[in-house]
C-alpha cells in the first residue's frame, strides 16, 4: 500500500507539463536513434548525457528514460524492416519480423513489436514498483559459481536453438570469446592478443562490434547481391497499422509468455536484453513445431511478439534493478548510473529516502513513456515502413555513413574506424557461408562474465573445480541445459529420420512410367 501512495505521488512529480514533455522528447528521440544502424539507446543516452546538466535531474533522468525504451523499438523497426538491428538485443526479431516485411506486412509487425513492448513493459514496471525489495534478495543469491553456469547455458542454449548447424554455431560462439578476450588481463594485468597495439589494451568494444556485425556486414552482403537479387528486395510499405483479431488471437501468448521469460534477466547482469530474447524465439519455435501448420520460417507473429515482449519486460526490470541496487545491467543502464553519480546522487536503496520525489517520479514517468510509445509508433508504423521505398544505393550508403558516424562519435579514434571495417567484413564472411551472428554476439557480451566468475570461484576455493556445482541454483541450470541438449538432440534426430524417409520414398515415385 505503501508503495501504491508512493507511485501516486510519483505521478503527481511525473505529468508536469514539462516532465510531459521531456518524456515525449525522449521517447521520440530513443525512437529516431534506434531507427539508424550505427545507433542505439546505449549511444543515445551517452550522447545527451553532456547536453542535460542543465536540466533538474528529475526531467534529465525522466528524458534518459524515455530515451532508452524508446531506443529499443527504434532497434527493432530496422531489424523488421531492413534486417539490420540496431543492438544485439533486436536480433532476435530479425528472424521472423522481417520475413512479415518481405511478405507484404511490414505495418502489422510493426505493430506487433509496439504492443509487445507496451505489454512486456508495462507488466515489468508494475512489477518494479510492488516487488523492488525482492530484486535484492534473487541477486544476493547469485555468486562467481551461479554466473559461470548461467553464461555456459546462455551459450549452449544459443547455439543449438539459432543456429541451424550445431558445429557453426559453435564456431561462432568461439568466435565472439575470442574478441571478448582481448585486451589487458583483469587478474594479472598482461596483455592478451593486443599485438602490440596499444588502442587494443582496453579491448574491443562492443558498440563497435555490434555496429559492424550487424549493420555493415548487412550493408557488404545486400551490396554484394544488390543487381542479382534487385527484383526481390522490394518490400511493400503498404497495409494496415494494426492487428486484426485473429493476429491480436495468434500473438497475445507469445506476448505473455515473452514477459514472463524477460521478467527475471532485468536483475540478473548477463547482458542486458539480449539473452532473454533470444530463449523467448527458441521457446516459439519449439512449440510452433508442434502444430499441424509450422509458420516458422514464413514469417510468423509469434517468433516476432515473443521477443519483443521479453526484450521490454527485462529492460523495464532492468531500471528497476539500478534505482534498488544500483546494479547495471546493461550498457544503456551503465551509462545512467554513470549520470547519477555526475549528479551526486548513488543508486540504492539509500535513494528511496533521500531523494523519493526523483525515484517515484521516475518510475511513474516508465508507465507514460510506454502510453506515450504506443501512442506514437502504432499512427506511425506506415510511416517508418515507407523508409522501405528509399532506393537501396542510398538506403544502405546511408546506413554505412551512419555506422561509421556513430563509432567515430564515441571512440574518436580512426582506429576503430578500421576495426568497424574488419569486423564488417568478417560478418560478410560469416553469411556468405551460413554461419549464425547471434551466437557470436552472445560470447562477446557474456564472455568475460564467463571468465571472471570462472576464475573468482576457482580462486576463492583453492581451485576447487567441484565447487562450480555446489550449490541448488548452479545444479537447476546445469540439469535444464542437459535437459535441453537431450531434447534438442532428440529433435534433430527425429527430423533427420523424417527427411531420410521422405528422400527413401521419393524416388519409388519419380521411377513410375509415364503414361
Amino acid at each position: 500500500m505503501d508503495a501504491l501512495l508512493s507511485l501516486f505521488e510519483g505521478f503527481t512529480h511525473a505529468v508536469t507539463p514539462m516532465n510531459l514533455l521531456w518524456v515525449v522528447v525522449g521517447c521520440f528521440l530513443g525512437t529516431a536513434v534506434g531507427v539508424l544502424p550505427g545507433l542505439g539507446s546505449s549511444m543515445a543516452v551517452a550522447l545527451l548525457l553532456p547536453m542535460t546538466f542543465a536540466l533538474d535531474p528529475t526531467a534529465a533522468f525522466i528524458m534518459f528514460a524515455g530515451v532508452y525504451f524508446g531506443g529499443l523499438f527504434g532497434d527493432s523497426t530496422m531489424a523488421i524492416l531492413m534486417n539490420t538491428p540496431g543492438q544485439a538485443s533486436a536480433i532476435a526479431s530479425t528472424f521472423e519480423g522481417h520475413k512479415m516485411a518481405r511478405n507484404g506486412r511490414a505495418p502489422q509487425a510493426l505493430a506487433t513489436a509496439a504492443i509487445g513492448a507496451f505489454i512486456g513493459g508495462f507488466i515489468s514496471c508494475f512489477l518494479v514498483v510492488f516487488v523492488a525489495p525482492a530484486l535484492a534478495d534473487l541477486s544476493a543469491n547469485f555468486g562467481p559459481a551461479e554466473f559461470f553456469a548461467l553464461a555456459v547455458f546462455a551459450f549452449v542454449a544459443t547455439s543449438s536453438v539459432v543456429a541451424d548447424s550445431v558445429l557453426k554455431g559453435l564456431v561462432a560462439l568461439v568466435l565472439g570469446i575470442g574478441i571478448s578476450v582481448i585486451g589487458i588481463d583483469s587478474v594479472s594485468g598482461t596483455e592478451r592478443f593486443t599485438f602490440g597495439a596499444p588502442e587494443l589494451f582496453d579491448g574491443v568494444s562492443l558498440v563497435t562490434v555490434t555496429v559492424g556485425l550487424l549493420a555493415l556486414g548487412e550493408v557488404f552482403f545486400i551490396a554484394s547481391r544488390i543487381r542479382r537479387e534487385a527484383q526481390d528486395n522490394t518490400i511493400s510499405a503498404s497495409g494496415r497499422p494494426y492487428l486484426s483479431g485473429r493476429e491480436f488471437r495468434e500473438a497475445l501468448p507469445a506476448w505473455l509468455r515473452g514477459t514472463a521469460i524477460g521478467l527475471p534477466f532485468g536483475v540478473i547482469p548477463v547482458g542486458g536484453a539480449d539473452v532473454p530474447t533470444f530463449m523467448s524465439y527458441g521457446l516459439e519455435r519449439r512449440l510452433d513445431a508442434k502444430r499441424k501448420d509450422p509458420q516458422f520460417g514464413k514469417g510468423a507473429i509469434r517468433g516476432l511478439a515473443g521477443p519483443e515482449s521479453a526484450g521490454s519486460a527485462t529492460t523495464g526490470i532492468a531500471m528497476g534493478a539500478l534505482l534498488a541496487l544500483g546494479l547495471p545491467i546493461s550498457a544503456t543502464a551503465a551509462i545512467m548510473l554513470a549520470a547519477f553519480r555526475q549528479y551526486g546522487l548513488q543508486p540504492g536503496p539509500l535513494l528511496f529516502d533521500r531523494s523519493p520525489e526523483l525515484v517515484w517520479g521516475l518510475l511513474a514517468s516508465f508507465f507514460l513513456a510506454m502510453i506515450v510509445l504506443l501512442a506514437i509508433n502504432l499512427p506511425f508504423a506506415p510511416l517508418w515502413a515507407k523508409l522501405l521505398k528509399i532506393p537501396e544505393p542510398y538506403l544502405y550508403g546511408g546506413i554505412a555513413v551512419f555506422c561509421g558516424l556513430g563509432i567515430y562519435a564515441t571512440s574518436a579514434s580512426q582506429f576503430e574506424l578500421f576495426i568497424l571495417l574488419g569486423i564488417g567484413i568478417m560478418s560478410f564472411v560469416l553469411k556468405r557461408y551460413g554461419v549464425p551472428l547471434a551466437p557470436l554476439m552472445i560470447g562477446m557480451v557474456l564472455g568475460p562474465l564467463a571468465e571472471t566468475s570462472l576464475r573468482d570461484a576457482l580462486i576463492a576455493n583453492d581451485g576447487n573445480w567441484l565447487t562450480l556445482v555446489s550449490s541448488p541454483i548452479t545444479i537447476v541450470l546445469y540439469l535444464l541445459l542437459i535437459g535441453a541438449l537431450v531434447y534438442t538432440g532428440i529433435g534433430r534426430v527425429l527430423a533427420r529420420r523424417r527427411q531420410r524417409d521422405e528422400f527413401a520414398t521419393r524416388p519409388r515415385e519419380s521411377s513410375l512410367p509415364k503414361p
